[in-house]
């Protein structure tokens, strides 16, 4: 058992949890980054990327002075510095302690929401209601290229291998890569997690066949979908030696959720706000 599933028994996530019946604020838990990333070797005063957690809320509801339900919808972002992330169980919870809550404008829904998730995560959580629109651009016009359809065999599903990661220093290249089927489990409840992930790099050509066997090494592997995409950011940078990266990951809704965390070399552009279809 690693240092984070030993240290995540108290969460509300995998075991029964009442359905709240009033506003409560105390139901957001957080979880200390720096559990996971010891294991891959970071530390807070060190880390070699810049980004943020993006989610997407579906499902919030209110009531407003009157009484009447309101529903909407909501982009929170958290930024990868900040020293906790929101467990989504507990986040699915909190949320869901709205619906009994008065409260007499969406505005006033969007600023209790950003100062309860900064609370918990210990770092300013941006809040906007509304989500950003389905986004199809970068596949249509070939700024970006599955490595899915590669005719290879697979044998291994776990735990991630590095190993599988080679790039060619005598051809150096700028492009986008992404893959459908990475899935890793919780490490909780062992339930699938689902995404799509997007490798935009400059530098050493990285070998295709060897970067989808190694995505799908993690398809047995227990963690959460933070620490898996900084997982993966810190084992391209060790292994394919790109001058700039980019790793982004759009997971599948779960409980009205989705996480979209993104990590990149300091200085890359943030990633346009977008959602997959599969989300």
């Amino acid at each position: 058992m690693t240092s984070q599933e030993s240290a995540d028994t108290t969460i509300p996530l995998g075991r029964h949890v009442d359905y709240p019946r009033q506003f409560d604020p105390d139901l957001l838990f957080p979880i200390a980054r720096s559990l996971g990333r010891s294991d891959i070797g970071l530390t807070a005063n060190a880390l070699p990327f810049a980004g943020h957690d993006r989610w997407h809320a579906y499902e919030l509801s209110w009531l407003d002075g009157n009484g009447k339900p309101c529903v909407a919808t909501a982009t929170f972002e958290v930024p990868a510095d900040s020293p906790n992330l929101v467990e989504s169980k507990s986040l699915k919870l909190y949320l869901n302690s709205f619906n009994a809550a008065r409260f007499d404008t969406a505005e006033a829904v969007r600023s209790r929401i950003a100062l309860d998730l900064s609370r918990v995560a210990g770092a300013t959580v941006t809040v906007a209601m509304g989500l950003p629109p389905i986004d199809t651009t970068d596949s249509a016009n070939g700024a970006e290229e599955s490595i899915d359809a590669l005719a290879i065999a697979i044998d291994h599903y776990g735990p991630p291998r590095a190993q599988f990661l080679h790039a060619d220093d005598g051809d150096r290249v700028e492009e986008t890569l992404t893959s459908a089927v990475l899935k890793s489990n919780c490490p909780v409840t062992g339930q699938p997690d689902w995404a799509r992930v997007r490798i935009a790099y400059r530098g050493p050509r990285i070998d295709r066949a060897g970067l989808l066997r190694y995505l799908v090494s993690f398809r047995d592997h227990a963690e959460f979908h933070e620490q898996c995409v900084e997982r993966i950011f810190g084992d391209l940078l060790a292994r394919a030696r790109p001058e700039a990266l980019s790793v982004e990951a759009r997971y599948t809704r779960r409980g009205g959720l989705d996480i979209n965390p993104w990590r990149a070399t300091p200085g890359w552009s943030r990633p346009a706000a977008g959602r997959d279809e599969r989300q």
